[in-house]
C-alpha cells in the first residue's frame, strides 16, 4: 500500500489529498494520502521516514519547500536551481527532491491554448515566481514586483534573463502570469495589467475564480486557472511516485466537483 502525504503549515486547506486520493482510485492503487501539518523539523523526520521506507513520498507546501530542498538526498535540475522542492521521491534507498511546479506550469499553459510567442508579464518575486521564470525561460519576460528590486534579484539569483517592471504597468499583448496572492480572497490586479493582457495565468486559486480570471474570459482571454496549475503539477508527482501516467481528468473532477 502507498503510504504519501503532503507537509505545509498550514495544510488542513490542502486540496492534494482529494486530487491524490481520486488519483489512486482511478488506477485501482491501493493506498493513503493524508495532509501532515509540521515544522522544519517535522520535514526532516518526514524526510527520514521516506528514506527508511515508513513512507513512499511527499508533497511539500509552503512554507517548507526550501527546508524540503536542504533535507533531501539529491535534487533533480530544476529543483536544485530554484531551491525548492514540492515532491519527495525514494530512489535506491535515497531521497530525490523534484519541482513538478516549473513542469506543472508547461503543462497547464499548453492546455489552456496560452500563446508561446506572446511576451510574458510576471507579477511576484516568491516561490511561485521563480518557478515560472524557469519554466518559460527563454521567452521575453518583464517582472514586477510591489517591493522595488526583488524581481531583479530573483532573476539574478536564477541565472534567466529578464527585464523588470514597476508594478501596476501594462505589457501590450503579454500573457499575465499573477504569481502573487492577489485574487485569493477577491482582490484585484492593477487595471493596466489586464488593459493590455492578451492572456492570464492565474496561479492563485481560492472556491470561486479570482476577479482577473472573472475579467479576462469576459474580455475573451485564454486564462489558465490556479486549479490547472494545481491538478498539472501533482499530475507529474503521481507520476514520479507510481511510473504510472496520471489519470488527469479524475483528479480534477476531485477540485471541480467538490
Amino acid at each position: 500500500m502507498l503510504r504519501l502525504v503532503v507537509l505545509g503549515d498550514p495544510v488542513a486547506h490542502s486540496l492534494s489529498p482529494a486530487i491524490h486520493t481520486a488519483a489512486l482510485a482511478a488506477c485501482g492503487l491501493e493506498g493513503r494520502y493524508r495532509a501532515r501539518r509540521v515544522d522544519a523539523a517535522g520535514v526532516r523526520a518526514a524526510v527520514d521516514e521516506i528514506r527508511d521506507g515508513t513512507l513512499d513520498g511527499a508533497n511539500v507546501t509552503m512554507p517548507h519547500k526550501a527546508t524540503a530542498a536542504a533535507a533531501a538526498d539529491r535534487l533533480d535540475d530544476q529543483a536544485r536551481r530554484a531551491d525548492s522542492v514540492n515532491t519527495l521521491v525514494r530512489e535506491d534507498g535515497r531521497v530525490v527532491g523534484h519541482t513538478t511546479d516549473v513542469g506543472g506550469i508547461r503543462d497547464a499553459w499548453s492546455r489552456a491554448g496560452l500563446s508561446d510567442e506572446a511576451p510574458v508579464l510576471l507579477l511576484g518575486g516568491g516561490g511561485a515566481a521563480a518557478a515560472a521564470l524557469l519554466a518559460l525561460e527563454g521567452r521575453d519576460l518583464v517582472i514586477a514586483t510591489r517591493r522595488p528590486g526583488a524581481g531583479a534579484a530573483l532573476v539574478e539569483r536564477l541565472e534567466v534573463t529578464a527585464e523588470e517592471a514597476a508594478w501596476g504597468a501594462g505589457v501590450l499583448g503579454a500573457v499575465v502570469v499573477n504569481a502573487t496572492p492577489i485574487g485569493m480572497h477577491g482582490e484585484r490586479l492593477p487595471d493596466e495589467v489586464l488593459d493590455r493582457a492578451g492572456g492570464l495565468f492565474e496561479m492563485a486559486y481560492g472556491p470561486h475564480p479570482t476577479p482577473a480570471v472573472a475579467r479576462a474570459r469576459r474580455e475573451g482571454m485564454p486564462v489558465a486557472e490556479g486549479l490547472d496549475m494545481l491538478v498539472a503539477q501533482a499530475a507529474r508527482s503521481f507520476t514520479l511516485w507510481t511510473g504510472i501516467e496520471a489519470p488527469i481528468e479524475a483528479m480534477r473532477e476531485a477540485v471541480t466537483h467538490r
